[in-house]
């Protein structure tokens, strides 16, 4: 198909002649929802599609991740485009004709699109490639919502044979309108910190307080300083959360427990901030020790870093959505979560795209039982990066 002269036409109409095949491919990937490494018959189906295709590819890894290969017609730099395959263990409340035929798992965070709109790309660039310059490699990562599959793929050498340039993600957004989209420069996503905290006192009955140490009281008092890490503590133009989700200690009404344990997260987006937090939280529940007489240990964990923007990589692609489909991207701001593209744009220069999936009349959101994106931002989520992806290579 001509390309140089047209690449807006050329990417419309090859979208346009696939884009029902590619519903259908979503809501066969939807009924059959996988968790994170169990992703099996979702890898099976993307393997099957780039088979039809004509598409090179390898299988398993990271145990269910499937890597393909479009080799352009002139030569460039290698562009990863990845999606992620993984369901959540959600039970889906929808009521669709395609709804998740597994009870208590549902895609509910949209990787059924993601999968289906980076198989589109694949056949749109496919067609493509004798005109384009460089290498496209196809990434369907498993375990995005485990936080694991993509450490697991760069182990594996994910960035090798051929050597990985620069990268393309994206997500699906409900809270933008199924045919806009939105960009972010710099940091986008959090990095994902997590601790325990095991407080130690001394146990006893509770009509005598002053024989015991109560780790239930120092507890409390360490929870409640903890909100001063990110109040008191970090840059204020540096978004710091600190959030305690889980508490347990004692059995009884009247007996002093001899531990308490409660464990967070920490999101942060810049790394001077996340350091702080770290530093501020030990330095807390050490203090403890003086203050309250409990002694606590602390288990800190650093999870994945902030997903950062590249603007070399933003800006091209940015400017490639509008010359595809128009004045239709708006920059936004940074969210607190997470996820581990952050890995990837670490070690090559990247760019995430916020594709719109809010269907008319609807309030959805992510990770909810009544997820129901309109299905039309896969073939627009196809042609954008399409576009981006021509020109970044050229």
């Amino acid at each position: 198909m001509p390309l140089a002269n047209d690449p807006t036409t050329a990417i419309r109409d090859l979208t346009t002649a696939i884009e029902a095949e590619l519903i259908a491919v979503r809501r066969d990937i939807h009924a059959h929802p996988e968790l994170a490494f169990e992703e099996v018959r979702t890898a099976g189906v993307v393997a099957r599609e780039l088979e039809k295709l004509g598409i090179p590819h390898r299988t398993g890894i990271a145990k269910t991740g499937v890597v393909g290969l479009i080799v352009g017609g002139r030569p460039g730099p290698v562009l990863a485009i990845r999606a992620d395959m993984d369901a959540l263990p959600i039970h889906e409340q929808t009521g669709l004709p395609w709804a998740s035929r597994i009870d208590g798992l549902m895609h509910a965070c949209g990787h059924d699109l993601h999968t289906t709109t980076l198989l589109g790309v694949a056949a749109v660039l496919n067609k493509l490639a004798p005109q384009m310059a460089g290498t496209i490699k196809l990434v369907f990562q498993p375990a995005e919502e485990a936080i694991g599959g993509m450490r697991i793929m760069l182990e594996e050498g994910l960035l090798e044979n051929p050597k990985v340039d620069l990268a393309l993600g994206f997500h699906n957004g409900p809270d933008i309108p199924a045919g806009r989209f939105g960009f972010t420069h710099g940091p986008v996503l959090a990095a994902a910190d997590k601790f325990e905290v095991v407080v130690h006192g001394v146990s006893g009955h509770a009509a005598h307080p002053h024989t015991s140490i109560d780790p239930i009281v120092g507890a409390a008092h360490i929870i409640t300083q903890l909100q001063t890490v990110v109040s008191r503590e970090v840059n204020p133009m540096h978004p710091v959360v600190v959030t305690v989700g889980a508490i347990h200690g004692g059995e009884a009404v009247n007996i002093i427990p001899d531990t308490v344990v409660f464990r967070g997260t920490v999101r942060s987006l810049h790394a001077p901030a996340r350091d702080i937090a770290e530093a501020a939280i030990r330095r807390l529940c050490e203090g403890a020790l003086a203050t309250l007489r409990v002694r606590c240990e602390v288990d800190y964990t650093r999870g994945v870093p902030a997903l950062v923007n590249d603007d070399r990589v933003l800006l091209p692609a940015v400017a490639a959505v509008r010359s595809q489909l128009g004045e239709v991207i708006d920059e936004a701001g940074p969210v607190m979560g997470a996820e581990d593209l952050a890995l990837l744009f670490e070690r090559v220069p990247g760019f995430q795209l916020r594709i719109g999936s809010g269907a008319p009349g609807r309030a959805d959101k992510l990770h909810n039982s009544g997820y129901a994106p309109d299905e039309a931002c896969i073939g627009l989520g196809v042609q954008a990066l399409s576009r981006a992806a021509l020109e970044l290579l050229s």
